[in-house]
């Protein structure tokens, strides 16, 4: 199959570029740079010049391929609200040419909440009131068109160098010299390495159906006050608890998240598509990354 991926050099798309061709896929890569382009070719890959604000450059990679998957998203946190329209118009781009057509598209979300238990396959996204990404309903609106849209919700995706929001934590802890959680810190976030989620977007793309929500969770749930005694350990600072009044100014951006408890289950997940996670825990990458050289 002939896939063309978004986000192909980033951190989960290149994993994912690496897991395809070693399926046997063949994968078209969307490029920013001369640079991206050669990465792409170095991992077996056909490199496609354009990015996200190209909405002609995505419909032409969309249009030559089997199936889409769809990794990149602009990170940039000072306009978070511009960067979720930006993820909104790509993806309405990319699907305006696979509709009508049975080749399969994955979006990626993120993982949800639900009251008072682990948040499952079958719960909805988060409301575009608390968060402003919606890749996830603009997906599903695509399947009113005869788009086979399917979602990946990804929980803190990680390895030794990057892991999610839990990198800016840690960027966060160098800055105050101090790494905080809010309350007791039992509040919890989901994990899955790197290289498990890749498999699973392989997994979706040959074994899903449309319509169909994923989980890329590996662990249900870490405890935030655990995160933070990781990081403390890597950075060699004071761990502390903070309220949840001063969750924002500690921690800017990540006041929202902080202290939320996302519990989440990958079981439907686990069980329709045959995922086994393997990969190292979130802890054991904290506690063997090298936080001087990150």
């Amino acid at each position: 199959m002939r896939v063309f991926v978004t986000g192909a050099t980033g951190f989960i798309g290149s994993a994912v570029v690496k897991e395809l061709a070693d399926g046997g896929h063949r994968v078209l890569g969307l490029a920013r740079s001369d640079a991206a382009a050669q990465s792409l070719t170095a991992d077996g890959a056909e490199a496609h010049r354009g990015d996200l604000e190209d909405l002609e450059s995505l419909r032409r990679g969309a249009a030559v391929c089997d199936a889409v998957i769809h990794t990149a998203f602009r990170h940039d946190w000072s306009r978070f609200a511009e960067s979720c329209e930006l993820d909104r118009r790509a993806i309405e781009a990319i699907g305006s040419v696979l509709s009508g057509s049975s080749r399969p598209f994955i979006v990626s979300s993120g993982v949800g909440t639900a009251q008072g238990r682990a948040a499952t396959e079958d719960d909805p996204p988060l409301s575009s009131s608390s968060l402003p990404r919606v890749s996830e309903a603009t997906a599903v609106a695509l399947m009113d068109r005869g788009v086979d849209a399917r979602v990946m919700r990804l929980p803190q995706v990680h390895d030794t160098v990057k892991q999610g929001l839990v990198t800016p934590l840690i960027a966060v802890a160098r800055a105050r010299g101090l790494s905080a959680y809010v309350g007791e810190g039992q509040n919890r976030w989901p994990a899955a390495h790197v290289t498990d989620v890749a498999q699973l977007y392989r997994l979706a793309l040959e074994k899903g159906t449309a319509g169909a929500r994923y989980h890329a969770v590996a662990e249900e749930g870490v405890p935030l006050k655990e995160i933070a005694a990781a990081i403390g350990r890597g950075l060699r600072v004071p761990v502390i608890s903070i309220s949840q009044e001063q969750a924002q100014e500690h921690f800017g951006f990540l006041g929202f998240f902080a202290g939320r408890d996302a519990l989440t289950s990958s079981a439907q997940t686990r069980g329709k598509l045959g995922w086994n996670p393997t990969g190292p825990s979130l802890l054991a990458d904290l506690n063997n990354m090298r936080y001087a050289q990150i």
